[in-house]
């Protein structure tokens, strides 16, 4: 985690440096979560 915003939370890649905002809330729709993981050059698990 980077910091932290209003309504999203910054996370970053240490390996790719690649930094994106993940939204807080309970629920995320999959496209969002596609585009974070794509983002952040991660592999969805």
């Amino acid at each position: 985690m980077v910091r932290q915003g209003g309504n999203h939370t910054l996370w970053q890649n240490p390996r790719s440096g690649k930094v994106a905002p993940v939204p807080r809330r309970r629920e995320v729709k999959e496209g969002t979560v596609r585009a974070i993981c794509r983002q952040l050059e991660i592999e969805r698990s």
